[in-house]
């Protein structure tokens, strides 16, 4: 279902691809969900009924690919009890609140999430939803699928897991983890249902058993034959601390990435959130087998985590993307900004030129959606997908910056909200507000939503 054309008009700087020059005065026409037309100089017309944007002032860039997050995780941002902890303390901590979370709860904090990334320029966007609370009734992923039709985002969720409680030496309490029969048996459901395997597909899944503290060695193993079966993504978290390295040499005698290759859940099929503590042999085995990396910049920050080794793993031709991961361990989904703590994290062990503006957008484009098998999305060309982000830059705070305008957006710059996003040819954020719903209803139903989850877990402390 497309709305007429969109024509952007007289764009003032246009990013088409990262590796390529940029382009100003250009028009860009998008028809039936894809780029049909580019005019470097200007000069397209408007086919009949079409909406005409004025770019004149604007910054067009490809959509961004958000490639880790835990859209739940919005009700519990910024908990005062884990502000200051690192993730295993934060993870024990958030797991007795996070069981309240019912279908009403992924529907808004899906909303939240997605409408966040939205405003801030992604316009793909996965989700790793591990968490099934014992009693959770209806169908999860059915559920966050109508939140992203709802807001009009290009949408692939993964089916995550936890088969491994406290009493079996993981991490979650038993209140929120499933059989592996009852994991297998919906991961097939859902790929049934939703997985759509075209290039430029709205729903996708991948099936993500959550880490090797939560899940079960068989179940990753299984998760990943039944995924290549239907030829669907693998991920899961790896290396993300130092403890998780320590974990796997106690529970199982091996690093995380040689206990992958164990449950063949490695290749180019699979990505990892995190990979901060990967030896140089790891990182060897990474390039050889093609495995791709969602690098979480502001969350390895937030919780203490570490480094992720970027700058070395795109020398290495490993593929890595970029993702805001929880909101609760960043604690926002804003996907610009995420781009720019990205570019200066590198910088901080490795030198200011450890990774440059378009190198950073590249990974935040094109890569992250080579990582979730999205072929013709991640640029702004002749036959690809029509999602673009349109930044107004003729503002106080990039004045002085438009010797390169694209770069302004990262090293410049202090609201990360575009006046337009476009996604499949729709456009879904329209002069800085959500198109598919009301704004301030959603923040008071979240709101109200994450009240009650915090007083319910405190109740059950009390008791």
């Amino acid at each position: 279902m497309h709305e007429h054309a969109v024509l952007l008009k007289n764009i003032f700087c246009l990013m088409t691809d990262p590796a390529k020059p940029t382009l100003s005065g250009a028009d860009v026409l998008l028809t039936g969900g894809i780029v049909s037309h580019i005019a470097p100089k200007g000069g397209l017309q408007a086919p009949t009924g079409a909406r005409v944007i004025d770019c004149s002032s604007h910054v067009v860039v490809p959509g961004l690919v958000n490639t880790h997050h835990h859209f739940y995780q919005t009700l519990t941002r910024n908990h005062p009890a884990v502000q200051n902890a690192e993730l295993f303390d934060w993870l024990r901590f958030l797991y007795n609140v996070w069981k309240y979370v019912d279908s009403d709860g992924i529907y808004y904090s899906s909303l939240l999430a997605m409408g966040e990334l939205l405003k801030t320029g992604c316009t793909t966007s996965t989700d790793h939803h591990y968490l099934y609370p014992r009693g959770f009734v209806g169908d999860l992923m059915g559920v966050q699928f109508s939140a992203a039709d709802t807001l009009g985002m290009r949408f692939s969720p993964t089916r995550g897991s936890m088969s491994l409680s406290q009493k079996d030496g993981g991490l979650p309490p038993d209140s929120v983890v499933q059989t592996a029969d009852e994991i297998l048996e919906d991961s097939e459901r859902v790929i049934n249902q939703y997985h759509d395997a075209s290039p430029t597909a709205m729903h996708k899944i991948v099936l993500a058993p959550c880490s090797p503290f939560s899940v079960t060695k068989e179940l990753m193993r299984d998760s990943a034959r039944l995924a290549r079966v239907h030829g669907v993504r693998l991920h899961t978290h790896l290396a993300e601390t130092r403890d998780e390295n320590d974990f796997c040499i106690q529970m199982y005698g091996k690093r995380p990435v040689a206990l992958m290759q164990e449950c063949e859940l490695i290749g180019p099929d699979v990505f990892y959130a995190h990979g901060i503590h990967f030896n140089d042999d790891e990182l060897r085995i990474l390039a050889e087998t093609g495995t791709h990396i969602a690098h979480c910049p502001s969350s390895n920050m937030r919780l203490g985590s570490g480094i992720c080794r970027v700058k070395e793993m795109l020398e290495m031709g490993i593929n890595v993307g970029i993702a805001v991961d929880g909101s609760a361990s960043n604690d926002s989904s804003d996907m610009l900004g995420e781009v720019r703590n990205a570019l200066l994290l590198q910088r901080v062990e490795k030198g200011a030129a450890a990774l440059s503006a378009r190198q950073a957008f590249t990974m935040a484009s094109e890569n992250g959606a080579k990582l979730l098998n999205f072929s013709n999305v991640g640029r702004l060309e002749e036959g690809w997908a029509a999602d673009a982000a349109i930044f107004n830059v003729h503002t106080l705070p990039y004045a002085g910056s438009l010797s390169d305008p694209v770069a302004a957006l990262l090293f410049c710059g202090d609201d990360h909200t575009t006046d337009y996003t476009i996604v499949n040819g729709q456009v879904v954020v329209d002069k800085r507000r959500l198109v598919g719903i009301d704004e301030e209803e959603l923040v008071c139903k979240a709101n109200a939503i994450s009240m009650e989850m915090l007083a319910q877990a405190e109740r059950k402390e009390k008791v």
